[in-house]
């Protein structure tokens, strides 16, 4: 059962005064990845064929995150009622789609599977929170709030299935935490910069990675704080078998925080030029 439905929502406290213009784009972008969960669940109905606990699991995630989509969709619409989200997601949807016939996880191993799932966990529970906390106008601040607690939740689904595929497969912590670096820099694949043309971009405008990543990236990495970083770097370290406190977790939180915002001056720059 979802712990909150769209309806729970006060749609009618929405403040268009309120609305920052800035992170209408994001949130359009979001929506249609949020909205795209239903085929990962597919794919992870492949990788875990015998483990009927877990694809009910991975199925109610998917129901969530759909949700998450249509939400989300739905404030960006109430933003900018010009905003047509079914023609924006079936580009979406033609240009862009998640391997869904794999017959063994493409991170090597099922443990390795469910450390990847993990990542993303702590990137968008960190992401909407910061998002949330960002907005001043009130719906987004609840949508935003709902869905970060969902993705937090979502962390300790696949962290509890991770340690008992461990427990089995006994991957080494090398191993671990280069899947899980690996996992978090494909934030920067096609799956954001091309939602992010489908939601902002006209058709008629040829899409590039290169900017559409650099457009997407200056603006959400402008939405984080250095609580939100150090919240997430404590999450990434417990995923991969590392205590998620202490000395370890405040320098990697130092070096997660430079390199943040080193990397949005560079994409605001690419952004100039």
């Amino acid at each position: 059962m979802k712990h909150w439905r769209i309806e729970d929502v006060a749609w009618d406290r929405f403040d268009p005064n309120a609305v920052d213009p800035a992170l209408v784009p994001l949130v359009k972008a979001a929506a249609m990845v949020e909205r795209n969960g239903r085929d990962y669940a597919v794919y992870l109905g492949r990788v875990f064929p015998d483990d009927p606990d877990f694809r009910r699991a991975a199925d109610h995630w998917a129901d969530e995150e759909v949700q998450h989509g249509d939400a989300l969709a739905k404030w960006a619409t109430m933003a900018d009622p010009t905003w047509n989200f079914g023609a924006a997601f079936d580009r979406y949807r033609a240009g862009y789609s998640v391997r869904t016939d794999a017959d063994a996880s493409i991170r090597g191993s099922r443990t390795g599977e469910l450390i990847a799932r993990c990542m993303v966990e702590t990137g968008t529970s960190s992401y909407y929170t910061a998002l949330a906390e960002a907005t001043a106008e009130p719906v987004l601040k609840q949508v935003c709030k709902l869905i970060a607690a969902d993705e937090y939740r979502h962390f300790k689904l696949f962290y509890d299935h991770m340690r008992r595929y461990l427990a089995r497969e006994n991957l080494g912590m090398v191993t671990r935490l280069r899947i899980a670096l690996g996992r978090i820099g494909e934030s920067e694949d096609d799956e954001l910069a091309y939602a992010y043309h489908c939601g902002n971009e006209p058709e008629s405008m040829v899409y590039q990675h290169n900017r559409c990543t650099a457009a997407y990236m200056a603006g959400a990495m402008g939405v984080y704080r250095y609580r939100h970083i150090e919240r997430g770097t404590g999450m990434i370290l417990k995923a991969v078998g590392l205590p998620p406190r202490g000395r370890l977790s405040v320098g990697a939180t130092k070096v997660a925080w430079k390199l943040l915002q080193w990397r949005q001056r560079r994409f605001h720059q690419q952004l100039a030029a």
